[in-house]
């Protein structure tokens, strides 16, 4: 390890867990790149993954957004396409952007939006998007004729989460810069999200355990009390 990294760690009391906002204060103190780190959540879930009714996926506003410009890609019907194109989607088009997407396999956006009539005619590049995360799901959302209030909510910091195949979840909840409060609100708004939505079946202890990083800082165990 550097010398950098060894002297952060030095502050850290290993043995405790932190709360969220002494913990984000800690990791905005020891933030030393020369760029604008994120802070990341790192969440170890007591789910079985393998279950489809013990997968934990949603949607959360940030309070503070991400810092993080959000390209969006609409697909619509035309008597929608004005309406997304105001609200500020960066690419919007019908069966054209599709022929476009499956002929060029380009897909220069963070996040698509549908509407529930362009679903069907979407197969020829659902498997480009689905590898990428990128295919429009009513479960986060993006499925929706109401293009204008999605497309605020997401360039305002609405994000999806997800976890993944060892019931793990990650998401980058802001910048250094924002400072400690408005990264603390954010981590908080995270964790109720996911705690509101705690699959039924799951048994045991749901977070098991939560830690908070920055891009190039040491790792912070939290507590899962609000």
């Amino acid at each position: 390890m550097g010398k950098r990294t060894v002297a952060a760690l030095a502050q850290i009391d290993q043995s405790r867990t932190y709360g969220v906002s002494e913990a984000v204060e800690l990791l905005t103190k020891l933030a030393s790149a020369k760029f604008d780190e994120s802070l990341e959540v790192h969440l170890r879930l007591g789910i079985d993954p393998k279950k489809g009714d013990q997968l934990v996926r949603g949607t959360v506003t940030l309070p503070h957004g991400t810092g993080k410009t959000v390209r969006v890609a609409v697909f619509a019907s035309e008597s929608l396409q004005a309406v997304a194109k105001e609200a500020g989607a960066d690419l919007v088009g019908g069966e054209d952007l599709i022929a476009d997407i499956k002929k060029s396999e380009k897909t220069d956006f963070d996040v698509a939006v549908a509407t529930p009539d362009m679903m069907p005619k979407m197969g020829p590049i659902a498997k480009i998007l689905g590898t990428r995360g990128l295919m429009p799901n009513p479960k986060n959302d993006t499925v929706t004729n109401d293009v204008k209030r999605i497309i605020t909510e997401l360039k305002k910091g609405k994000v999806t989460f997800k976890n993944d195949d060892t019931a793990n979840l990650h998401l980058a909840v802001g910048k250094v810069s924002f400072g400690k409060d408005k990264l603390a609100e954010n981590v908080i708004a995270l964790l109720d999200a996911v705690q509101k939505i705690k699959p039924r079946t799951a048994k045991g202890t749901y977070m098991k355990t939560i830690a908070l990083t920055t891009t190039m800082g040491p790792s912070i165990r939290v507590s899962a009390t609000l």
